[in-house]
């Protein structure tokens, strides 16, 4: 039975449509179970449970709780699996704004845990709540939210309002800048030109030049800088103010005491009698100039994820029924046959099946060298094809592509916090409300013991405290670097798949490796074969090559796939027969063929000591010799080995050039582990141990050294992966060791492992410059915009400079973010000789 329900009398009330995953039912009764424990919850209209796609499809009263359901549900005996929906925000403007929307989404009901990004403008939120009690959770905290669907038409979308905000943001300057302009200069003028307020008191007068500046003040307020009243006032209201509340009391005091001299001067002390019209009309002019330019900023930094995006194809020109016919790339499905002509983008990920050419997957690897692609190689969505054609056919498409998956990594580790991010929001929590109340304690200090005129040192002290201490610059400090550190990691073929191992990498004290497939190419080779005088090379090869074509053994393989590679055709073979403990025999061409160990050859009466120089030198590099004798004579001594890859040696090099002790865990045995060790300047080695050995191993390194990152590549490197404190897979290897690791390489060279760590390193040093000054800021500065300078030097900070300062920081800390942009991986020079 897939599918059953259950209907009750649904009563006159808004209804809504509520689906749950469920998990642990096994049969048609847990599917009765479920829907009886739902059934019973006052509200509840109907409900269907399918086995088949453990799902409850619950249609229910609006007030109906979600949370009610799921505990049900577990009531019955079966779990609710917390799923993850993403969220955009908007009307976030500074880090307290952050932690407002993350309280109020933590207080959901159902709700595991909630990381909100500013520098992205997303909430991240995992748990069982609905996607529309978390919108409102958000609307009750005075921002605005809506699910993010993870496509290329949401992604536009997004674009192109990140667009509008941005030329509404530069309307608003300009009209701001427009009109504050005249009220500056009426005002302040003659502290750059002398005279000017004697030509204004002479020509319009002083009283017409204020009603002048109130009307020009009155329109900077209400137009662009209504933004500020609009937002920051209902935040102060609900008694959780942030960055526009700050502004918004900021100029309006200077407004409300600038309207009451000019219209109702009566009312003030003698000798306060002045405007600060120009403070409010150029603050707001200021601030949006900020604004402005943040919003240019932060376009920029999530620019790799726009070019990744780019890399996708808009049409592929399919075979179907027999004709060529091109679709948008999101009608593709899995298996069709697609063809790709030179020079265009490969649509979706598949398998070569005609056509020969070379693909440029920079993209994907970091690699700039183009790959050859021939019938049964694998092609990858968004790469660009060169100057063959080829015929593929499609094995993954849509969010399955690589890709895809490429973006979603890159997404997600942007808008993780790291452990560094909780300080900040410790601070952040209480830095509104307290600055309110230092600009409070500002005002009566100097309304107290100022000196005179002290209601107009009070306020003006006051409005610079509170404008001064914008959070927006902790705010962005974190985001804004891990969005460029992993964007310029993904361009290098680097994917942080967790945010988290982005400041783990940087304090890595030793790098564990695992060796095949890692340092070695992962599959036996012939690295050695030396001939008698007697014999021609070629001709033994293939001599050889046509015997082990009749064995199973890998190594036959390898000797077999060499002769092949040097174009040597193998002869005729017969009576071949495989000798336990020794080797192989057969005839080629009416002559005797044995291949085996030196003992074979002393069965057969030969002495091997021609070849014994030879022999020593590939015991010392940890290879196991073969010899052939052909007609009864001793031909060759061959090796067959798993190589070191050609970018090893210089990895190696590069790891101990970051100050890295460097170990190898292998499952190989001992003697060809020290020699490859040995080559490559290894510091540890730790052989012949299963995928658990491995994992003790790493808790043993993990206690001599301190952190450690490992790096691997198959499924028994797994549990090693994932016991690390940074797990690094290989992109060439499986998929279950990717899933366990934190970071992925695209590349498939250990090159990359020196990379990541040199980009953690300059991310989190990035990310410390932006903390340092965005707390150093606000640290010296509200203290001066206080007046704690006044007594001794006579020095204020004036409500403009201050409103400067402010907009400053934020573009401060995002250009210094911008500047990991610019990073370039650690130069690999050769190490020792592999």
């Amino acid at each position: 039975m897939a599918a059953a329900s259950i209907a009750k009398n649904p009563v006159d009330s808004p209804e809504t449509a509520i689906s749950l995953p469920i998990e642990g039912m096994t049969c048609a009764s847990c599917v009765g179970r479920v829907e009886r424990a739902l059934g019973k919850i006052e509200g509840v209209h109907t409900v269907s449970v399918n086995l088949a796609t453990e799902r409850a499809d619950i249609r229910a009263n609006d007030g109906v709780d979600q949370r009610t359901l799921v505990q049900a549900i577990e009531g019955a005996g079966y779990r609710v699996p917390s799923n993850s929906i993403d969220l955009a925000v908007d009307g976030m403007t500074c880090a307290s704004c952050v932690g407002r929307v993350e309280r109020a989404l933590k207080a959901v009901p159902g709700v595991t845990d909630a990381t909100v990004n500013l520098a992205t403008e997303r909430a991240s939120v995992r748990g069982t709540a609905s996607g529309q009690a978390l919108v409102a959770a958000v609307a009750g905290a005075g921002y605005v939210a809506r699910p993010v669907e993870a496509t290329a038409a949401s992604d536009d979308e997004a674009t192109e309002r990140k667009d509008a905000e941005r030329r509404e943001l530069k309307r608003d300057l300009i009209v701001a800048i427009v009109l504050a302009f005249p009220v500056f200069a009426l005002e302040m003028g003659s502290h750059f030109i002398p005279g000017v307020h004697k030509l204004i008191a002479h020509t319009v007068g002083m009283q017409a030049s204020w009603y002048l500046q109130f009307v020009l003040t009155t329109l900077v307020l209400a137009i662009p800088g209504n933004r500020f009243y609009r937002k920051g006032l209902p935040a102060l209201l609900r008694l959780a103010p942030d960055m526009n509340s700050l502004v918004a009391i900021g100029t309006f005091a200077a407004y409300g005491y600038s309207l009451v001299a000019t219209f109702a001067p009566g009312l003030l002390p003698a000798g306060t009698v002045h405007v600060y019209y120009e403070a409010a009309a150029v603050i707001v002019a200021l601030i949006l100039l900020g604004r402005y330019l943040e919003a240019r900023a932060k376009g920029r930094t999530s620019e790799a994820i726009k070019r990744l995006a780019g890399l996708q194809a808009r049409i592929a020109r399919v075979r179907r029924n027999g004709t060529l016919i091109e679709i948008p790339i999101n009608d593709v499905i899995t298996g069709d046959e697609i063809d790709v002509r030179p020079g265009e983008r490969i649509p979706v990920d598949g398998e070569v099946t005609e056509g020969h050419s070379y693909v440029d997957e920079s993209m994907i690897t970091g690699e700039p060298i183009p790959v050859a692609k021939t019938a049964g190689t694998m092609l990858v969505g968004g790469t660009v094809n060169q100057k063959g054609a080829l015929t593929f056919q499609a094995t993954a498409v849509g969010d399955a592509t690589m890709l895809a998956q490429i973006i979603r990594m890159v997404e997600q580790a942007q808008g993780s916090k790291l452990p560094i991010q909780a300080l900040v929001d410790k601070v952040t929590m209480w830095f509104v409300p307290i600055v309110m109340s230092i600009a409070a304690l500002t005002f009566g200090a100097w309304l107290w013991f100022g000196p005179s005129p002290a209601l107009t040192f009070a306020l003006v002290n006051a409005v610079a405290v509170l404008i001064i201490a914008c959070p927006c610059a902790m705010g962005l400090a974190t985001p804004t670097a891990i969005m460029v550190g992993t964007g310029r990691g993904a361009e290098l073929g680097i994917l942080f798949r967790k945010g988290e191992a982005l400041q783990l990498l940087r304090d890595a004290k030793v790098v564990a490796l695992d060796k095949t497939g890692t340092l070695t190419e992962g599959r036996p080779v012939l690295t050695d074969l030396e001939v008698t005088a007697d014999f021609d090379r070629a001709a033994v090869l293939g001599r050889i090559a046509a015997v082990e074509d009749r064995s199973e053994h890998p190594i036959a393989r390898a000797i077999v796939e060499a002769a092949l590679g040097e174009g040597i055709a193998l002869p005729a073979v017969a009576d071949f027969e495989s000798v336990t403990g020794f080797g192989v025999r057969a005839y080629v061409e009416g002559e005797p063929i044995h291949v085996g160990a030196d003992r074979y050859m002393r069965e057969l009466g030969l002495d091997v000591g021609a070849f014994a120089a030879t022999a020593e030198k590939l015991g010392r590099e940890g290879k196991s010799p073969l010899y052939a004798a052909i007609g009864g004579r001793l031909a060759a001594i061959v090796a067959v080995a798993d190589p070191i890859k050609e970018t090893t040696p210089a990895a190696i090099a590069a790891l101990h050039g970051l100050g890295l002790k460097v170990a190898m865990l292998t499952g190989d045995n001992a003697l060809t582990a020290d020699a490859i060790a040995r080559q490559l300047g290894i510091d540890e080695v730790v052989a012949e141990v299963l995928p658990d050995g491995k994992v003790k191993a790493i808790h043993r390194l993990k206690e001599e050294y301190g952190r450690i990152a490992f790096v691997g590549d198959g499924i028994n490197d797994a549990p090693a992966l994932a016991a690390a404190d940074i797990g690094v897979a290989v992109g060439t290897g499986t998929d279950i060791a990717i899933e366990a690791a934190d970071v992925v390489l695209m590349s498939g060279h250990l090159g990359g492992v020196a990379t990541a760590i040199a980009l953690s390193r300059a991310t989190i040093g990035n990310i410390r410059q932006n903390l340092f000054w965005a707390f150093a800021y606000n640290a010296a500065l509200i203290p001066v915009a206080a007046g704690a300078l006044y007594p001794a030097w006579g020095i204020l900070l004036s409500p403009i400079f201050a409103a400067g300062a402010m907009a400053m920081s934020s573009v401060f800390v995002l250009g210094n973010a911008l500047r990991l942009r610019g990073f370039n991986p650690p130069q690999l020079t050769a190490g020792k000789a592999a």
